[in-house]
């Protein structure tokens, strides 16, 4: 199997460390050879974060170049359209439609871009956005936006719903699995 490229983008405190564990679990029970980057940015500052998930037969490096994702899932909009030359020719962004503001724009000294979506889909590229924030609430927490893209990013995969859920189990505590269940589920029902 050709080596799989998934860039998880955000902004820090989005959960983009248990989005990439949980596929990482996944990936791993399903016997692919598979690597996971640590995350890049200013998580700790509210900064743009980014994961590189890479699984195949034999994955040498967990980074992945400009041109070579096949998967670009964002947790926020301007974060899907900063990393678009990440993307393969037919890759495919899925990104929430939530609008969170980066310190350019709150100090005043920018604007925040309008029209993100027409303008990456006027560039030819393949972008699934949703509002998975209002599904997270709905599941019981704005917190589990991250799994509801994941339950989304799932409908791309051959994996069972049971072996999705059964990464969940094994990624958060028992206390939030019933509503990580329910937002992942959310998610892939968009």
């Amino acid at each position: 199997m050709e080596t799989k490229n998934i860039m998880i983008v955000g902004v820090g405190g989005q959960g983009s460390l248990l989005a990439s564990k949980l596929l990482g679990r996944l990936l791993l029970s399903r016997g692919y050879d598979i690597k996971v980057s640590e995350v890049h940015g200013m998580s700790q500052r509210g900064g743009s974060v980014v994961t590189y998930v890479r699984f195949g037969d034999k994955v040498y490096s967990p980074i992945i170049d400009k041109g070579e994702a096949d998967y670009i899932v964002s947790f926020e909009l301007l974060e899907a359209a900063r990393w678009t030359e990440y993307l393969k020719p037919n890759g495919k962004i899925i990104t929430n439609i939530q609008q969170i503001n980066p310190m350019p724009v709150i100090i005043g000294a920018a604007e925040y871009p309008q029209d993100l979506i027409q303008k990456m889909q006027g560039a030819n590229i393949d972008v699934d956005a949703f509002d998975a924030l209002t599904l997270a609430e709905q599941a019981g927490s704005a917190k589990a936006v991250n799994i509801v893209l994941m339950g989304h990013l799932s409908k791309n995969f051959d994996f069972t719903l049971e072996q999705w859920l059964e990464a969940i189990e094994q990624s958060v505590p028992a206390k939030f699995l019933e509503l990580n269940k329910k937002a992942f589920t959310l998610g892939r029902n968009a």
